[in-house]
C-alpha cells in the first residue's frame, strides 16, 4: 500500500481514539465536573472573572446567552479593526508593514470573530505582529464562542424542564483555558521543535543555494499555527498557509497539524454523548458524519493519486499524481486528505492550493462545505448537525403518523420554522452571492485568474467558503478589492450568527417544554436507521440546492477535458 495512505490512515485512527477520552473531558468540563487541570488552570479562570467583574455563578436563559454573545464579538470587531487601520504606528512592527484600508479591516476583522479566517491579505506583508498577536487572540474566543454555543445546547437538551441554560462567561472561558489552551502549547511547542519560528525579530536575511541575498519573514508563527487548526480557524500567518516551509515544516507537522484540526470537533461528538449519557447517540452522530466525510474524502484522494489525465495524454508520467500546486514533502494523497478535512471542518487552512485540485476534486471540497454538516467546527459542527437532527425527527415523526418528539420534548411548528430558516440561508447565502457576483461580470470578472467553468467555480468557492465560516479560497481569484471584502463581509456576519442563534433558540424553547417520558411508541434517535434518515436529509438538502451550480462549475469544467 502507498506509504502516504498508511500515514493519512494511522493520523486518522489515532485521533478517534484520542478523541473519546478527550471527549469524556470536554463533557466533564461543561458539567462542572473535577478535572487533573483544575489546580492549574482554576486561578487562571478565577483571575479572569474578577478581572472582568463577571459573576460565572448567575444562570442566563438563552436570551440572555445570545446578548453576551453577540455584544462581546461586536467589541471584538471594533477592537480588531481598529489595531489593522493604525498597525503602521502601533508597536511591534519591525517590517513597517501598513495600516488595512478600511474594506480589508472590516473583512479581516469580521472574518477572524467569526472563526472564518477568510485572509484578503497576505500574512509576512498585510498585517503587523501586534495584528497577529491579535488575530491569534480572536482564534481562541472565536472558537471559545461556537464551543460554549454547543455547550448551551448540550445543557437544554440534558435538563427536562429548564429555562436557566448556565452562564455564557463561564462557558466561554472555560472552552477557551480548560480546551484550547492546553492543546495549543503543546501542539505549539512540537512545532516550535522542528523548526516553526517563534519569535518577534523582523526579518531574518539568509544566503540561497545561488548565493543571493534573501529576505526572510519570521514572527511568533508557532503559537499562531497551532491555534488556527485547533480553533478550526484556519488563517495562515504567511501566505500560503500551511503549504509555507516555516508554517508547517516537514512531514511530522503535517501530521500534527492535520490531528490538530479534527481532534476537537470528533472530540466534541463524544462529549456531547457523553454529556447527555447518551453514548450511542453520540456515536450515531459519529457515525453519520464518518460516512459522509468518507464519501467525500475517498473519491478525492483516488482523482489526485492518479494524476491529471490531460497531462498523461501529452506523455508526461503522472505516476506521482497531480502535483501541480502540492509539496513533494506532503505528496498527493496527504494533500487530498487535507483538502477535504479541512473543507469538512471549516478550518480553511492548505497545505496545497485547492485551486490546482482536479475539478471534481475541487467539487468535492465545494461539496463539503455546501453541505456543512460532517464533522464541522469548534461547536459550530454539533450546532448545525442539531438542525438536521431536528429534520429529520420531524420528518420521521411524520412519516410513521406521530408527534415529532426529541428527548422528551416535542418539536413543533416554532421549532421547525427556526430550523428551515437556517437550513435555507446557507443555499441562499452561496447562490445569492454567486449569482450578484455572475450578474456584474464587469465588476469582478477583472479578479478572475481563469475564465470560463473554472471562473466560475472561482467565484462559487468564495461564497462558499464565507457562508461555511471555512476561509479557504481558490486562488486564481484577486480577492483584496471594495466587492469581494464588503459581500463575503456581509455573508460571513449572517452565516456566523443565525446558525448559531438558531440552534441555540430551538434548544432553548425545547427546555422550557413539559417532559414526555419515552414509550415504546417513541422513534429512537439513537438507532442506524435514524442516522440514515439524517444522512438522507443532509444528502437532499445539499443536492437540491447546489447541484445546479456545480454543474456550471466544476462538474462542466471536467467534462470539457
Amino acid at each position: 500500500m502507498n506509504t502516504e495512505l498508511l500515514g493519512v490512515i494511522a493520523m486518522f485512527v489515532i485521533t478517534v481514539v484520542l478523541a473519546i477520552p478527550f471527549g469524556k473531558y470536554i463533557a466533564k468540563v461543561y458539567a462542572g465536573d473535577k478535572t487533573l487541570l483544575d489546580p492549574v488552570l482554576g486561578p487562571l479562570d478565577k483571575l479572569l472573572f474578577k478581572l472582568t467583574g463577571v459573576d460565572e455563578k448567575r444562570e442566563m436563559t438563552w436570551k440572555e446567552h445570545m446578548f453576551a454573545l453577540l455584544t462581546i464579538n461586536m467589541v471584538w470587531y471594533l477592537l480588531c479593526t481598529f489595531v489593522l487601520m493604525n498597525q503602521s504606528w502601533l508597536p511591534l512592527n519591525p517590517d513597517g508593514n501598513p495600516n488595512q484600508t478600511a474594506d480589508l479591516a472590516f473583512n479581516t476583522s469580521i472574518s477572524f470573530v467569526v472563526n472564518c479566517n477568510l485572509q484578503h491579505y497576505s500574512g509576512e506583508s498585510g498585517v503587523s505582529y501586534l495584528s497577529q498577536l491579535f488575530l491569534m487572540f480572536l482564534q481562541f474566543v472565536s472558537a471559545g464562542t461556537g464551543l460554549a454555543a454547543a455547550a448551551i445546547i448540550f445543557t437544554a437538551l440534558k435538563n427536562r424542564t429548564a429555562e436557566q441554560l448556565g452562564n455564557f462567561w463561564n462557558l466561554l472561558v472555560k472552552s477557551c483555558t480548560r480546551i484550547l489552551l492546553p492543546l495549543s502549547i503543546v501542539v505549539a511547542t512540537i512545532l516550535a521543535f522542528n523548526g516553526t519560528p517563534m519569535t518577534f525579530d523582523g526579518k531574518d536575511t539568509v544566503i540561497n543555494m545561488q548565493g543571493d541575498s534573501v529576505q526572510v519573514s519570521t514572527g511568533p508563527v508557532a503559537a499562531f499555527t497551532a491555534i488556527k487548526h485547533l480553533g478550526t480557524n484556519g488563517g495562515g500567518f504567511f501566505g500560503t498557509n500551511s503549504a509555507h516551509p516555516l508554517e508547517n515544516p516537514n512531514y511530522l507537522t503535517n501530521m500534527v497539524e492535520m490531528f490538530s484540526q479534527l481532534i476537537v470537533p470528533f472530540a466534541m461528538v463524544f462529549a456531547f454523548g457523553y454529556f447527555l449519557r447518551r453514548r450511542k447517540f453520540g456515536w450515531m452522530i459519529f457515525g453519520v458524519m464518518t460516512i459522509g466525510f468518507l464519501l467525500l474524502v475517498i473519491p478525492t484522494m483516488i482523482w489526485e493519486i492518479n494524476g491529471n489525465p490531460a497531462i498523461g495524454k501529452l506523455g508526461v508520467d503522472i505516476s506521482s499524481g497531480a502535483m501541480e500546486g502540492k509539496e513533494v514533502r506532503f505528496g498527493s494523497a496527504a494533500s487530498a486528505f487535507w483538502s477535504i478535512a479541512t473543507t469538512v471542518i471549516s478550518t480553511g487552512s492548505v497545505n496545497s492550493m485547492h485551486d490546482s485540485a482536479m475539478p471534481l476534486s475541487g467539487m468535492m471540497q465545494l461539496l463539503a462545505m455546501m453541505t456543512n454538516a460532517f464533522y464541522g467546527g469548534c461547536g459550530a459542527g454539533i450546532l448545525n448537525f442539531f438542525v438536521f437532527i431536528v429534520l429529520a425527527v420531524f420528518i420521521s415523526g411524520l412519516m410513521v403518523g406521530r408527534t415529532p418528539e426529541l428527548f422528551g420534548k416535542k418539536i413543533e411548528a416554532r421549532e421547525m420554522k427556526i430550523a428551515m430558516i437556517v437550513a435555507l440561508l446557507h443555499p441562499l447565502m452561496i447562490l445569492a452571492g454567486t449569482a450578484l457576483a455572475s450578474a456584474f461580470p464587469e465588476i469582478t470578472s477583472a479578479n478572475l485568474n481563469n475564465p470560463g467553468f473554472h471562473g466560475f467555480s472561482e467565484m462559487l468557492y468564495e461564497y462558499t467558503s464565507s457562508a461555511a465560516n471555512n476561509g479557504s479560497g481558490f486562488e486564481g481569484l484577486g480577492d483584496n478589492n471594495l466587492w469581494w471584502n464588503i459581500t463575503t463581509g456581509i455573508v460571513l456576519i449572517f452565516s456566523r450568527f443565525i446558525p448559531i442563534i438558531g440552534p441555540v433558540a430551538i434548544a432553548g424553547l425545547l427546555a422550557k417544554k413539559k417532559f414526555i417520558p419515552e414509550s415504546a411508541g417513541t422513534l429512537p434517535t439513537d438507532s442506524a436507521t435514524f442516522g440514515l434518515m439524517t444522512l438522507g436529509v443532509i444528502v437532499i438538502i445539499a443536492a437540491l440546492s447546489f447541484f445546479p451550480a456545480l454543474t456550471l462549475g466544476p462538474i462542466a469544467e471536467y467534462f470539457s477535458f
